[in-house]
């Protein structure tokens, strides 16, 4: 099975602003390619591609069915997703203490640990540290996942908001733990089957890698092209599955997940696999901590934000490290995703911070 072909843009003309945009990224060199989609009023007004995999004359074109590394979109699109999913089956109460579901936890050092809940993970405000590099001392999913059960807590829980891989990282392991089957399982059979996700892999096989866009030449740690496989290294270190990375995906899997979360749970075929309760419970921005932008696993717009000027309040979205985005306007039913490999050859350029607000600035413009 390979990833599914996509159509491309159904109006060219209409995004030749934003598509302008991007080439002109490629040739400042904030990434090599770029594949985009946009979705309004459930449908793809835009699916269209720019680049190439690197920057060499002769690598191949990122197409529309291109897939990318998501890194940190995994978070929403498989994590959060999953939670929801538990949480409308009764398997998960979002006030759980971590502690409930891996008493293991509780052995690691400081006070507060039993006042993690799966909550305070989802909105980042567990008092746990945003990254460490365990993949250093920790060179197996076994001894990955210990050394997070002893990963000390840097506040008390809900006193402050610090994005947290690590915080993550435990959560994904606490939903296999509640739905009885890997993360990768799951994710496959509950939400990549129903929503029609063909190219939404973690892991993608073999035969994949010459769809997918190398993400760096690791010069440190694993000393090769990494082009096929998870470019986070903790997620590597937990053998390219985990809950804040690890998902590979092409931009039209990604929209038809924010169609997803636009219709309120309903799959294109009209089956409904999340709550629409549970998707507007997940969607709402929390009172705490204060200053808090976080929703349950999803940000929301902040000034600036990546999102540019003209998402509403009522939007939703997340970045993921490798040059990845999702933003999803609720009030206008309305999504616009961008994968990149920006980190390609390595991860010193940060010129998509001025990109994606240019970007999604011109995508408005057009509607």
């Amino acid at each position: 099975m390979t990833a599914s072909a996509s159509p491309v843009s159904a109006h060219p003309r209409r995004f030749a602003a934003a598509h302008a945009v991007l080439e002109q990224a490629v040739r400042d060199r904030a990434f090599p390619g770029a594949a985009y989609g946009v979705l309004l009023n459930k449908e793809v007004l835009a699916l269209d591609a720019v680049g190439r995999f690197t920057y060499a004359p002769d690598a191949p074109p990122v197409t529309p069915p291109t897939v990318f590394d998501l890194a940190s979109i995994t978070k929403v699109l498989a994590t959060t997703a999953t939670a929801m999913l538990l949480y409308d089956r009764g398997l998960l109460r979002l006030d759980m203490p971590l502690t409930e579901i891996l008493p293991e936890f509780a052995a690691g050092p400081g006070p507060n640990r039993n006042r993690v809940t799966i909550r305070s993970l989802l909105a980042h405000s567990s008092g746990l540290p945003g990254y460490l590099r365990l993949f250093e001392q920790h060179h197996s999913p076994a001894a990955m996942l210990d050394a997070l059960m002893h990963v000390p807590l840097e506040a008390p829980p809900g006193t402050r908001a610090e994005y947290s891989d690590i915080g993550f990282m435990l959560l994904g392991r606490a939903l296999e733990v509640l739905a009885g089957e890997p993360l990768s399982d799951f994710f496959q059979t509950e939400i990549a089957v129903p929503l029609r996700l063909a190219s939404a892999r973690f892991n993608p096989p073999a035969e994949w890698r010459h769809q997918i866009p190398p993400t760096e030449n690791d010069t440190s740690f694993r000393h090769r092209i990494i082009q096929g496989e998870v470019q986070d290294e903790n997620c590597s270190a937990l053998g390219g599955v985990a809950g804040h990375a690890g998902l590979f995906a092409n931009a039209l899997d990604v929209l038809r997940f924010a169609a997803c979360i636009l219709a309120e749970g309903k799959t294109a075929t009209g089956e409904q696999l999340f709550r629409p309760e549970t998707v507007r419970l997940f969607a709402t921005r929390e009172t705490q901590p204060f200053g808090t932008t976080r929703a349950l696993g999803w940000d929301t717009p902040s000034k600036p934000s990546s999102s540019g000027r003209f998402f509403s309040p009522n939007s939703i979205g997340h970045l993921g490290y490798a040059g990845t985005s999702l933003w999803i306007d609720q009030d206008r039913s309305f999504a616009v995703v961008l994968l990149t490999n920006r980190t390609w050859p390595d991860r010193s350029n940060n010129a998509i911070r001025q990109v994606r607000p240019a970007f999604h600035d011109s995508i408005f413009a057009a509607i």
